[in-house]
């Protein structure tokens, strides 16, 4: 509003009374001063353009807005939109029929970020009833639940524990009552059970300049923290939650899963309803104590204060109920009315407009929070509220502009005063009691903010409220204050990215505001329902530029502070991500950022004295790590890695194999099966199996290649070179020197070697064991077919067959190469034994000269104890760097050389480095050749994280794919073999466009040599059924030996096969040629899994299709090998809209 707008007002209240309006209005046509740069002596003046924009008359509000106006004063539940902690975003159709299901992913391309395209969930998952109304309210639980409430207060809960866009139903809504009495005002999910005594927020970060700074800029930051006890009530189950809603007829429901995963439900009055004032429009909840604090606000225009208790069928105190987990949960609400006061309380700063600012929008109740570290005081419970007010149709906006009104009431506790003893002899002999302590509302300061508020938001514990407007701004407030905050940079005390020069730049009006579990980004519904993700930007300087040193310091501050509270509590940081990926061009700004991170969250990541690494393998933070330096590395699909970005990627899919062959070893007794029982389970770990000698063939090779450099040599010989050992590395890309120095990288390969050693042992175990017991039936039964007397299902045979070909197919002895790297960690803990001992001693100060005996005594003690926890740290440090990339310590200049010039030689006496030299090793995708790159892009191929085989789709009708063969079994074959092993050959292999392919050859048979054949089978689909056998759909086939494998990159006709036909029937023949020896699948369905982070692919078996153990092992898979949650998406480069079935 410009300054000659602004309505004069007098001193005493009253306002100048203008009279002649038509005089002045002829004045202002003749003198029309607003298009005349002069002043009123003739002379030119100079315009200031810079408050133009603050000048112009603002837009009318919209029917839009106005509409959701309405709506939200109708009643509470009214969020269209919600971000869950996981990071699903739920929205609900324009025509209040469907949700719509997104979430932000990483785009192959190019790894920027992005809003994904909607999943709508079908409205005939969700049946309409003819006479109930729309879709209202969504709200999210702690976990992965997502409540979808209809206009009159039906619920149904949908579940997503695996796709972040396809949910699963866990409740229907066709019980509910159709009835606008039971439509919902308020809908708050229990937290988890929390088993922590404590909460932790890290933050604010505190600039700390040394007295011996030489320049301005030296400093660092140290990071406070605050703390808060989480309370009740909570689901006993720690992993469960529990849905409390309130209806308009004051009927409280609560929702909860049994530990027998069935739903049930319990209610309670709270309100008695008698008239249409009794009618609750409006109520928000909270937990405070180990009670649930409500919150009514009536149709009278009351606010009511309710305190209820949740009991769940035990003794125990609230804040530690815990039942056993087949124990039956039954649970039961009191309640009690603490408070009441009139919702209308005009003060000084409270505007008197009309009647619609006696209408609420808003209400939110933010429980107690701590006063400082100790944890002792607090600052009460309050209940916010929201009036806002929007000018009516016609009206100008200078008489009235839109405002919203923020009124606030404290919870206040306050404790009767004590009676005079003197009182008790007045006593008639009742025993004397003093009244319980009383609870009122005090009303605070209301603030009016000439704004629309369109969402509310409280985040950082609960010291924060954050207010959404309808022009796309964002305002945070200071809780107790309600002063604003962040809207001034302040890089000495940082405690949001808004502090250090990040800001929200792309203000559109909008009806709805959904902010990220981060609270770094948020999501908004525009006026034309459209939905648009808005994150934060660096606005002080172009962030894939070089910073100076105090912007990178304050930027890294604000970004560890947002991310440590993100891996702390478990919840979604793919937009702190998307914050930090402007400066992935920074050189070392990955590497630093994990080791502030590390550094706060007082990380260790050393672990060379580690026997088993189960520590290593289930440590989460470790993947958190990892994962950031892979995403930071990650450039886009078919592009080569930089060298943090191809060490984390590695680590991560060996942890991932370990993963996975662990669980499948060790599956829960109460599975009923052992995974290693079906022969899918087994297929899997085939090519597990196969991926993980290609690993550890690579790595031997890459070591080969350096030792048979003389420049590396030279570096390790001399001492003064040793420090530029990691940046000749970084000029080759090679890593390998990292997985081998690196203790975590080489915990992992250590772990996976045992495994494929155990993998080795048991495939051969048990395909004796079958062969046994068949020969034993055999002899049995007097004949040559195999009867049934077999142990293991022929399907199941074939499996570990193919497994004993994969364990023996290594161009490396597993256990030498373990052998070699168990010598290795020994000489590595030596070294730095010796060498930091010596430092050590070197650092210590002269004792005192005087001592006691006892001190004496204790002396020795003392300084082990120190010297130990200075080798740990230095240690730790020393692992951290080289998991960042960095060299490696002057210590391992020795150790390295041994290990280059005496252990290596020894151990590649015993393998073929040529056969290593020429292997294909594709499949580990790290190839930085771009010709390599660029024909896997165009072919489409990608490996599968969950099989680790390729899964290759069609891009052109052209395309040469070798394809399966189903056995001919022609009757000449089955005359001349008695176990009828005749077979069609398989399918043509891929090898830049020829055609290839090989006979199949049963049992017995020798197979004819290269030849070329386009393929004597018919192609079919093989899907993994119920049973032990492959199902084959569209074929119904004669007993015959599978085909063979079609050609490879490194034969031009085609490779021999025989297939094995001892139970020829249904012979399934081998899978198409590829150019890394691998199955190549041809994927036939039409979606997969992506990872939203790294797009690594998985393809999607329905759980429902498949035995109990293959499920068991698949749903280990529910996040991908970064950490990152999977979507279901289409399986074509524009990922566009899909539909739920």
């Amino acid at each position: 509003m410009s300054g000659h707008d602004i309505p004069i007002q007098l001193l005493d209240g009253g306002s100048i009374d203008v009279q002649h309006h038509d005089q002045m209005n002829a004045m202002d046509t003749a003198m029309n001063l607003d298009d005349v740069d002069v002043d009123l002596f003739g002379d030119s003046v100079m315009v200031d353009t810079a408050l133009d924009g603050l000048s112009a008359p603002r837009p009318m509000p919209s029917k839009h807005l106005r509409q959701r106006l309405d709506d939200l004063r109708t009643h509470g539940c009214h969020q269209a939109i919600a971000w869950s902690r996981q990071g699903t975003i739920a929205s609900i159709t324009k025509d209040g029929r469907s949700v719509e299901f997104r979430f932000l992913r990483c785009r192959p391309e190019d790894a920027g970020w992005e809003l994904s395209e909607p999943y709508l969930y079908s409205p005939a998952i969700i049946p309409m009833h003819t006479t109930a109304g729309p879709i209202v309210h969504l709200a999210w639980s702690t976990t992965t639940e997502l409540a979808v409430v209809d206009a009159v207060g039906r619920i149904t809960i949908l579940s997503l524990t695996i796709h972040l866009n396809r949910p699963s139903i866990t409740r229907k809504w066709d019980a509910d009552p159709v009835d606008d009495l039971h439509a919902v005002v308020g809908c708050y999910w229990l937290p988890l059970l929390n088993p922590r005594q404590f909460g932790v927020m890290y933050g604010p970060a505190v600039w700390v300049q040394p007295e011996d700074a030489k320049a301005p800029g030296d400093g660092l930051y140290k990071y406070e923290s605050s703390y808060t006890k989480p309370t009740g009530p909570n689901h006993p189950n720690a992993n469960k939650s529990a849905l409390v809603s309130i209806t308009t007829n004051g009927l409280l429901r609560l929702m909860f899963q049994n530990n027998n995963t069935r739903l049930e439900e319990t209610a309670i009055e709270l309100e008695s309803i008698t008239s249409s004032d009794d009618l609750i429009t409006h109520a928000a909840l909270c937990n405070d104590k180990n009670a649930l604090l409500i919150a009514l606000a009536t149709a009278s225009k009351q606010l009511r204060i309710v305190k209820a208790t949740i009991s769940w069928g035990n003794d125990k105190p609230a804040e530690k109920q815990a039942h056993p987990q087949n124990a039956a949960i039954t649970a039961s609400i009191s309640e009690q009315h603490v408070a009441v006061a009139p919702l209308l309380q005009h003060d000084s700063n409270n505007p008197v407009l009309d009647d619609s600012m006696s209408q609420l929008s808003h209400i939110e109740f933010l429980p107690s929070i701590p006063k400082d570290k100790n944890l002792q005081a607090h600052h009460n419970p309050v209940v916010l509220t929201v009036r806002s007010h929007l000018p009516a149709e016609g009206a100008s906006l200078y008489e009235q502009e839109p405002t919203s009104v923020i009124d606030r009431w404290e919870v206040v506790s306050e404790q009767p005063q004590t009676l005079h003893p003197a009182f008790a002899q007045l006593n008639t002999g009742n025993s004397m009691t003093n009244p319980n302590s009383m609870t009122r509302l005090r009303k605070l300061d209301s603030v009016v903010i000439p704004k629309i508020v369109v969402s509310v938001q409280v985040m950082y514990l609960g010291k924060v409220v954050c207010f959404a407007f309808s022009d796309g701004t964002i305002q945070y407030r200071d809780r107790v204050t309600m002063m604003v905050l962040f809207n001034e940079q302040n890089v000495h005390r940082v405690l949001s990215p808004h502090d250090v020069g990040f800001q929200y730049v792309n203000d559109t009006p909008c009806l709805q505001v959904a902010f990220s579990p981060t609270n770094c980004s948020y999501v908004q519904i525009s006026e034309d329902w459209d939905i648009k993700w808005n994150s934060m930007r660096y606005t002080l300087t172009d962030a894939s530029t070089a910073l100076q040193s105090a912007q990178q310091s304050a930027v890294m501050a604000a970004l560890t502070l947002a991310l440590s509270s993100a891996v702390t509590t478990s919840i979604n940081f793919d937009d702190i991500l998307a914050l930090a990926r402007p400066f992935s061009e920074n050189p070392q700004f990955a590497a630093s950022w994990v080791k502030d991170l590390v550094n706060l969250l007082k990380l260790n990541f050393d672990f060379s004295d580690e026997g088993h690494y189960d520590s290593l393998i289930r440590s989460p933070l470790f993947q958190i790590s990892l994962s950031i330096l892979n995403h930071m590395g990650f450039r886009g699909e078919f592009r080569p890695r930089p060298f943090e970005g191809k060490l984390s990627f590695l680590i991560l899919q060996m942890r991932n194999f370990i993963v996975l062959v662990s669980l499948s070893l060790n599956a829960p007794k109460s599975l009923g099966i052992s995974p290693l029982d079906e022969a899918e389970v087994i297929e899997v770990l085939v090519g597990c199996v196969t991926w993980a000698h290609t690993l550890m063939g690579w790595m031997v090779d890459c070591l080969f290649d350096l030792a048979d450099d003389p420049a590396f040599i030279s570096i390790l010989n001399e001492q003064k070179r040793f420090p530029d050992l990691a940046n000749f590395l970084r000029a080759r890309g090679d890593v390998s020197l990292h997985l081998l120095c690196c203790s975590s990288a080489r915990g992992f390969i250590t772990a996976a070697c045992r495994r494929l050693a155990h993998l080795e042992g048991m495939s051969n175990r048990a395909i004796r064991y079958w062969e046994a017991n068949r020969l034993k039936t055999e002899n049995n039964d007097g004949s040559g077919g195999g009867g049934g007397g077999k142990v293991l299902p022929d399907s199941l045979y074939f499996a570990y067959r193919k497994m004993q070909r994969a364990t023996s197919a290594s161009l490396i002895k597993v256990q030498e190469f373990n052998e070699i790297l168990q010598g290795f960690a020994q000489d590595v803990r030596t070294a730095y034994q010796a060498s930091l001992s010596r430092r050590q001693s070197g650092n210590n100060q002269p004792q005192q000269q005087h001592a006691s005996p006892q001190q004496n005594k204790n002396q020795p003690q003392q300084q082990q104890n120190a010297e130990d926890q200075f080798i740990k740290k230095a240690q730790a440090h020393c692992e951290l760097d080289m998991l960042l990339g960095a060299n490696p310590p002057p210590c391992f200049r020795e150790v390295l050389l041994k290990f280059f010039t005496q252990t290596l030689p020894v151990f590649k006496s015993h393998v073929d480095p040529a056969k290593l030299y020429f292997a294909n090793y594709e499949v580990l995708e790290i190839e930085e050749n771009p010709r390599i790159l660029a024909a896997r892009k165009a072919r489409r191929k990608y490996i599968d994280v969950f099989t680790k085989r390729e899964i290759q789709f069609p891009t052109s009708s052209g395309d040469a794919r070798g394809g399966g063969g189903i056995g001919g079994g022609s009757a000449a074959a089955a005359a001349a073999a008695a176990a009828a092993a005749g077979g069609g050959g398989g399918g043509g292999g891929e090898d830049d466009g020829k055609r290839g392919g090989t006979t199949g050859a049963g049992e017995g048979q020798t197979p004819s040599q290269n030849t070329l054949a386009p393929g004597g089978g018919i192609s079919i689909k093989i899907e993994l059924g119920t049973g032990s056998t492959p199902n084959l759909k569209g074929v119904s086939t004669p007993a015959g030996g599978g085909g063979g494998s079609g050609g490879n990159a490194k034969t031009a006709g085609g490779n021999n096969a025989a297939a094995v036909g001892a139970n020829a029937a249904n012979g399934v023949g081998g899978g198409g040629g590829n150019i890394n020896n691998n199955d190549t699948t041809e994927n036939t369905s039409n979606q997969w899994r992506r990872c939203v982070r790294c797009t690594a692919v998985m393809e999607d078996f329905p759980g429902n299709h498949y035995r109990a153990g293959f499920t068991f092992v698949m749903a280990q898979q529910r996040k991908c090998a970064c950490g990152a949650w999977w979507a279901l998406v289409p399986k074509t480069t524009g990922e566009g809209a899909t539909e739920g079935s």
